[in-house]
């Protein structure tokens, strides 16, 4: 039902972690998630602890989805003296392709709990459908 567009997403995301840089919105990091089929819908779970709602941008063209977030850091008072900081920061993107099959007219989006949980209905024309056979009462002979 999708692809991966960068085989290399998980070296880069792994990278990241071991050089602690943060993403950008020139070159994300990317963020966990999870894809199956749930009867005659298709579910993309993405992990977005920490994220407001109002940060989280999902777009969908033509085939393409693209789900943009991005984690700021909690303003703190001037006497707020941080000893460790390892969640983290920045901009986190992926971006899918989505079979033809799946109707990207009618995406659900909800979040709740640092999870953002897309719903993409399987399309009328690829759910399988019964075809009736008609016939003919008797054979005919065509000339020519």
């Amino acid at each position: 039902m999708l692809m991966r567009t960068d085989p290399f997403r998980e070296m880069d995301r792994i990278v990241q972690q071991l050089s602690g840089t943060s993403g950008t919105w020139s070159k994300p990091s990317v963020m966990p998630m999870d894809a199956y089929r749930e009867g005659d819908v298709y579910v993309i779970a993405f992990d977005l602890p920490g994220v407001n709602p109002e940060a989280v941008d999902v777009d969908v063209e033509r085939n393409m989805l693209t789900v943009k977030a991005e984690r700021r850091p909690v303003a703190q008072a001037d006497s707020v003296k941080v000893e460790l900081s390892e969640r983290p920061l920045g901009v986190f993107s992926r971006q899918l392709v989505l079979a033809d099959t799946l109707d990207t007219e009618r995406i659900e989006a909800d979040y709740e709990a640092g999870v953002l949980t897309l719903r993409i209905p399987i399309a009328e024309r690829a759910k399988p459908r019964k075809i009736s056979i008609g016939g003919t009462s008797g054979r005919k002979q065509i000339s020519g």
